[in-house]
């Protein structure tokens, strides 16, 4: 910070930005938001030139009671020259400098005024209850309602079509498009999960709002290509091994225990380093060994909650049956990445993730 002292005035550099501030003296060791940036900074003490206390009182008299145009907001200073000490060139405002910031930190931060909600009912009912927000039943009735749509206009036009011969002219390309738009609903879901996880490690407790930024497809498909990699060095093992030998002895119980126990935590870390280099084993055995008990108490309460699904006697021919496990399926999806998040939030000075 480069600073000095012109007729009792101090003239420094935003440490963050490097826009040029002048205050008055007197404002000395206060602090307020640069008006460009909005860094906090504190105001450096000025450096004297031995003025006496008299040939103080006779400058300050000479200045002009007007701040300068590069004022610090939030000081002891008028609303009124705050107004009038406003730079030509308008900052960017609180709210949109605040949701770019977000953005690019994968959405792991919170205002400085924002409140950290605290949970109205026992933890273990709450947290059924993450999904129950406006933005989360809006992302279910998305995922849940335009799959089922597309699904019986596909079903619909294909009973048809074999009924009725010129009808496959329409069945066709109708059938093709209800699948690339499954397709992309699933990338989106997706996408909406690792946001859960992100916004839950900030604090939250509810399914976040995310519609005024819908992400672009390679980002999708990054985040997707992710989770594949995960599921490939987690679980390919157990299952290449499974259908060589067609057997569940002690390795395939081994190797399946290796993915359940490891994969929360690699996917906690891809999603909130935003890259694959979440998967470093290194990184992920001193994770674990760091938040040991808490983290088995984490995979126990997510293992548990797929064995109950697994376990339900659904039929491919109970159509009703697997339309309501798959919107179980979703919902639980969606309470996991919430607790996969609260995770972080409760643990993160134990993780030590530099994130």
């Amino acid at each position: 910070m480069i600073q000095e002292r012109d007729n009792f005035m101090i003239r420094f550099c935003c440490e963050h930005c490097g826009h040029k501030i002048s205050v008055k003296d007197k404002h000395a060791g206060k602090q307020g938001k640069c008006p460009k940036c909005k860094t906090i900074l504190t105001v450096p003490k000025p450096q004297t030139r031995g003025a006496g206390p008299a040939q103080r009182d006779v400058d300050e008299s000479k200045i002009s009671s007007k701040a300068s145009v590069h004022d610090l907001t939030l000081l002891d200073v008028s609303q009124q020259i705050k107004a009038e000490s406003q730079p030509a060139e308008q900052p960017v405002p609180d709210e949109t400098a605040y949701e770019q910031l977000r953005r690019l930190q994968g959405g792991r931060i919170t205002q400085e005024s924002d409140q950290i909600p605290q949970r109205k009912l026992p933890w273990i009912i709450d947290i059924f209850l993450y999904p129950i927000s406006k933005p989360g039943l809006i992302m279910l009735g998305l995922i849940i309602g335009v799959r089922l749509f597309v699904k019986f206009l596909g079903l619909t036009l294909t009973f048809a079509a074999a009924e009725l011969q010129p009808l496959l002219i329409v069945a066709v390309p109708v059938v093709i498009v209800g699948i690339a738009v499954r397709i992309i609903l699933w990338l989106y879901f997706y996408w909406y999960f690792c946001e859960c996880i992100r916004e839950s490690a900030a604090g939250q407790l509810r399914a976040p709002e995310t519609i005024g930024s819908v992400p672009g497809f390679g980002d999708m498909l990054r985040q997707l290509l992710r989770l594949l990699g995960c599921l490939a060095v987690f679980f390919a093992p157990v299952l290449i091994y499974f259908q060589r030998d067609r057997t569940a002895d002690a390795v395939f119980w081994s190797l399946l225990g290796y993915a359940v126990f490891f994969f929360p935590m690699a996917i906690l870390a891809v999603v909130m380093f935003d890259s694959v280099r979440g998967l470093n084993p290194v990184l992920l055995i001193g994770s674990i060994f760091s938040t040991f008990f808490q983290y088995c108490g984490l995979v126990l309460f997510i293992a548990a909650g797929v064995f109950v699904l697994l376990s339900l006697p659904i039929t491919r021919e109970a159509l009703i049956s697997r339309f309501i496990l798959h919107c179980v399926c979703i919902y639980l999806a969606l309470v996991a990445a919430h607790l996969l998040g609260r995770f972080y939030w409760r643990y993160q000075e134990k993780l030590n993730w530099a994130v």
